[in-house]
């Protein structure tokens, strides 16, 4: 069943990727508004997200933001099988505009390895591809599943010579390994870390539970640190690529202050293209005992 279930999602990505750009983004849009006017699942953790996270929106603002959402959320489903199957120059050329590159040739100048903090805003497989064609990189991943799609994802994703590592012992070691040798280790920061490797720090300020991994890095390795992303242009124009500085105190010795400065990170990304950021992921699903669990109000976090 397993092999099944790959060979109808590969196929599908495949079908898709013969999709012009602008074809591609134009069906995930409206996909996406779909389902926004659907009234589902995705619709109302997108909406209980706004709510709680800029609470300084009007009820209008933080109903068109979701709508917004949902439809850029649309188009970066519809722009994967393209990062992923399409040549990589290809890709690359969707590049129009970038800001703040030179803060990564200066990172990487001083000797020390960099963590590049790629939230989910906009296209982050986008990132990924320019920063491992231009630097040594090896990637933090979850495993999917179905065991034939992760050989595909490891395939697709590291066609230009990055390293996409498990979050177990060996794969952060690699990570540890690739940052002393000086090159470049990409995470994604915003979502909600299983295991023990975590600390409860404010996320727009609600404290949930946020990794230490990346302090961990920092701390054993001297690292730099930088976030990420690359924005929708309108119109089908492309992407701009953003680096930015990270909020200070991702180094910390203290794993609460590290946290907080981690999510501070990802807040000033978010607030510069909201309507970009996913916001129909559970982020604030894990919070500190006792208190209530913002998506299912009757249950209580353990």
């Amino acid at each position: 069943m397993s092999k099944l279930k790959y060979f109808l999602i590969a196929g599908l990505l495949r079908l898709v990727s013969f999709l012009p750009f602008r074809a591609a983004q134009f069906i995930g849009k409206w996909l996406g508004l779909l389902g926004w006017a659907m009234n589902g699942r995705s619709r109302k953790t997108t909406d209980t997200n706004i709510r709680i996270c800029l609470p300084e929106l009007s009820s209008a603002e933080q109903g068109q933001l979701s709508k917004d959402s949902m439809a850029h959320t649309g188009m970066t489903a519809a722009e994967i099988p393209l990062m992923w199957e399409w040549p990589v120059e290809k890709c690359l050329g969707l590049i129009k505009e970038t800001r703040g590159l030179e803060l990564v040739d200066k990172a990487l100048a001083s000797g020390k390895g960099l963590i590049l903090l790629a939230p989910h805003i906009g296209n982050w497989e986008l990132i990924g591809l320019l920063f491992s064609s231009r630097y040594k990189m090896a990637s933090l991943y979850s495993p999917p599943h179905i065991k034939e799609f992760e050989d595909y994802m490891i395939r697709v994703r590291s066609r230009v010579g990055s390293e996409l590592v498990r979050g177990d012992r060996r794969g952060l070691l690699r990570l540890m390994g690739i940052l002393k040798e000086g090159g470049v280790a990409g995470i994604l920061p915003d979502q909600s870390p299983r295991g023990k490797t975590n600390a409860y720090a404010p996320f727009f300020g609600m404290e949930v539970r946020t990794m230490t991994l990346v302090n961990k890095l920092m701390l054993k390795t001297g690292a730099n640190v930088l976030v990420a992303f690359a924005e929708r242009l309108p119109k089908g124009n492309g992407f701009r690529i953003i680096v930015e500085e990270a909020a200070p105190g991702n180094g910390d010795a203290d794993p609460v202050v590290a946290a907080t400065a981690l999510n501070k990170s990802v807040e000033k990304v978010v607030r510069m293209a909201p309507e970009q950021y996913q916001w129909e992921y559970k982020r604030l699903r894990h919070r500190p005992p006792g208190n209530p669990n913002p998506y299912y109000p009757d249950k209580i976090c353990r």
